[in-house]
């Protein structure tokens, strides 16, 4: 039984039923990382680190999202909305971008070239984009470098 005023993951440093732990380091870098992230983003990012559930990617990205939205726009992403416009819709500028990008990347430990950025236009693309790049899939965005002069490290489908 959790003890009260804590939480499963604060006891427990792996999900229910899953076989791959969480260090308490890992679990200390991710708190520090979301810590002006909603309570739901990181358990969401700690669900996704332990078990690898891409069904958890929609509320990380969102969350992660919301931390960078003016607070009096925040409302518009508690409902799934595929069409909001991430400029018009949620007042997010190129350098707030560039901030949700290097928050994203850090959680889930993926690599996101600037170039990659230029056709994320609503929410939905940018969940989209994020769950090809977790699958290490090409997005439909772009499928380019991971980093300027690096290439991405893709499974060969000729290859076994």
């Amino acid at each position: 039984m959790t003890p009260p005023g804590r939480t499963y993951l604060e006891i427990n440093h792996t999900s229910p039923g899953s076989e791959k732990p969480i260090s308490p380091a890992e679990d200390a870098q991710l708190r520090e990382a979301l810590k002006r992230c909603s309570p739901c983003t990181y358990y969401a990012a700690y669900q996704f680190r332990a078990t690898g559930d891409p069904g958890r990617l929609p509320a990380i990205v969102a969350g992660v999202i919301e931390r960078y939205v003016e607070p009096d726009l925040r409302a518009k992403l508690k409902e799934p909305n595929d069409g909001l416009r991430l400029a018009e819709d949620l007042a997010i500028d190129s350098l707030t971008l560039m901030e949700i990008v290097l928050l994203a990347e850090e959680v889930l430990r993926i690599s996101i070239a600037t170039e990659e950025l230029r056709q994320l236009r609503t929410l939905g693309e940018v969940q989209r984009f994020v769950a090809a790049k977790v699958r290490e899939l090409p997005a439909a965005t772009g499928s380019g470098p991971t980093r300027a002069g690096e290439t991405a490290a893709r499974p060969d489908p000729d290859a076994a």
